[in-house]
């Protein structure tokens, strides 16, 4: 598992990150509040205007602006809980790979919910972001091998549970989004895993490594086995 070795620098690393990401979601969230102000004001002429207009070309922009409106208060009280906590889970363990993360999500759910919605519809709203966080963080500690980050994301996944039946086609929801937006966080959880270099030892030509074969370690029987087999012993 890739948990670390408890140096007093590591833990300061990480505290340095999960303060990062702290501060970046109350700026996402103080953003999209203050958006929301304005599009109440304006009788929500943004949501319509600047939302994801399905299939239509000239609506295409809607992808990269729809996640910041949304339609109602209650719409954007309901959002901004877990877009906080799945927010900030996902981007405690590094900002960098967390806004790559973000760019995908809002992709790839809003690419998704402009050629599956229906016609005429117009879709606004973070949820697409919130269920690309959350698919993200059940599957990060799987990919990185981080035992807390398995231990996190299975805690979401039971807390959270009843947020899997909004993946489901559901009238006035944009479940389109939801759906693409979760797809797009478990690829990211693949995308972005961290690289560990593979298991070498000494004594080989190139370079004087050698990647070890399969299921053995160092000094190993089987490895010892290989050895003479390869030297056609």
């Amino acid at each position: 598992m890739g948990s670390g070795d408890g140096r007093p620098g590591d833990a300061e690393a990480v505290l340095a990150e999960a303060l990062k990401a702290f501060w970046v979601m109350v700026g996402v969230l103080a953003v999209i509040w203050v958006v929301q102000a304005v599009n109440w004001a304006d009788g929500y002429g943004l949501s319509l205007h600047y939302g994801i207009h399905a299939r239509d070309v000239t609506g295409l922009t809607g992808v990269l602006t729809a996640p910041f409106l949304h339609l109602s208060w209650a719409h954007i009280e309901g959002n901004s809980g877990p877009l906080f906590i799945f927010g900030f889970l996902a981007a405690f363990r590094g900002v960098k790979k967390f806004l790559s993360l973000t760019v995908l999500i809002v992709l790839v759910s809003g690419l998704g919910a402009w050629l599956t919605s229906g016609p005429g519809t117009v879709t606004a709203g973070a949820s697409g972001v919130v269920f690309g966080y959350f698919g993200y963080v059940i599957v990060r500690g799987f990919f990185d091998r981080h035992r807390i980050d398995i231990a996190v994301g299975l805690v979401m996944a039971l807390c959270f549970a009843y947020q899997f039946a909004v993946l489901l086609p559901h009238r006035g929801i944009s479940w389109q989004g939801h759906l693409f937006g979760f797809i797009a966080g478990i690829a990211g959880g693949w995308i972005l895993r961290e690289r560990r270099p593979r298991a070498t030892k000494p004594g080989t030509p190139d370079g004087g490594t050698r990647p070890l074969p399969s299921g053995t370690t160092p000094g190993s029987r089987a490895d010892l086995l290989k050895e003479l087999d390869d030297l056609g012993l």
